[in-house]
């Protein structure tokens, strides 16, 4: 990007992503497929960096608040759909992969013929593990174990739908009802927390996240409406814990350290989103397809143990000191440019 420019980057993603898709749709290959996910991974944060430095380019102190709200809607949205397109199709044919192609040669024309001037070029996210760790155990430690879990959901939630034996439709909803109840009860965990003590809502989200992951794991349902109402519940809580522990991080951080606490977090939730399907796809093959809720539930319990314990070994910050929380994406990993978005990120260039 600093090389050629946001455009010409964006150019480069998006096409890469696009002959990915169509690669994936040729070849049906399980070794072919590995490398081209790990390339998609690679073009799509490429992609979000470039969009999400963009927005930060045009925001303002007056508008950051609005625009980031908007983003986040568009940003649920479009996953949402996306994985309803996928119950519209016919998952035997190359032709949603052909349709993914299309979408990213789309998503190249508004850059290619805009007019408006590229954004600054972008500064570094430095990871100090250490600075992490002494700012806040309890999120260093989370951020970790969420990434496992969200990780080992977000990437064979839809293999544990097949295998239980539901359609492509119901897996479709399943995966889109996850994601929506937890957008929906990102706020109101969230401003609960602003009025307690963090740790204790981590411990509880989790705590409940890991009781429902259980009881999918010891049910093994097979009914489709049993799956969507518990896959529902279980989002509603997952996917609420990722913003809760940035939020406590950012509670003991300097404001113009708030985008470098942030960044360091959402690479350590990075690895653990690696982590997690690798320890699904044994609990899956070994025990049964549920088995992806035992992993979820054992990282979610540890985040519970561990947010106690850290409550009894240091004072929880007053109302005064506490920032105010903010909903992050937790479906997908964010950028650091996109956590420039977060209103909080204006007092620290200030």
């Amino acid at each position: 990007m600093r090389r050629v420019g946001h455009v010409r980057a964006f150019g480069f993603f998006a096409s890469s992503a696009a002959i990915i898709a169509l690669l994936t749709g040729l070849f049906i290959d399980s070794t072919v497929w590995i490398v081209l996910r790990a390339f998609t991974g690679f073009t799509m944060a490429g992609a979000f960096m470039v969009i999400e430095s963009w927005l930060n380019e045009r925001a303002t102190n007056e508008t950051r608040g609005q625009i980031f709200g908007l983003y986040m809607m568009v940003n649920y949205g479009a996953v949402m759909s996306g994985q309803m397109i996928v119950a519209a199709g016919d998952v035997h044919t190359a032709n949603l992969f052909m349709v993914t192609g299309i979408f990213f040669c789309l998503a190249l024309i508004p850059t290619a013929v805009s007019t408006a001037m590229s954004p600054k070029p972008l500064s570094e996210v430095q990871l100090d593990l250490k600075a992490l760790y002494r700012n806040s155990p309890v999120s260093f430690a989370s951020c970790i174990l969420i990434g496992i879990a969200n990780g080992a959901w977000g990437t064979l939630g839809a293999v544990f739908g097949a295998e239980t034996g539901i359609d492509t439709t119901n897996i479709a909803l399943m995966v889109s009802f996850t994601i929506l109840a937890g957008a929906l009860t990102q706020i109101p965990v969230g401003r609960f927390s602003d009025r307690t003590d963090r740790r204790f809502v981590l411990a509880g989200v989790a705590g409940a996240s890991s009781i429902v992951g259980l009881a999918i794991f010891l049910i093994a349902p097979t009914n489709a409406i049993a799956i969507l109402i518990l896959t529902a519940l279980y989002g509603g809580l997952a996917y609420a814990l990722y913003p809760v522990a940035v939020a406590h991080a950012n509670d003991f951080a300097a404001s113009e350290n708030f985008v470098k606490i942030s960044g360091g977090l959402l690479l350590l939730y990075g690895f653990g989103t690696m982590i997690g399907p690798l320890l699904a796809a044994v609990a899956m093959e070994y025990l049964r397809p549920s088995g992806l809720f035992a992993v979820t539930a054992l990282a979610h319990i540890s985040i519970t143990a561990y947010a106690i314990v850290r409550s009894r070994q240091r004072a929880a910050p007053t109302a005064e000191e506490k920032d105010t929380f903010q909903s992050l994406p937790a479906e997908r990993a964010a950028t650091p440019e996109g956590l420039k978005l977060v209103p909080r990120a204006d007092s620290g260039e200030d």
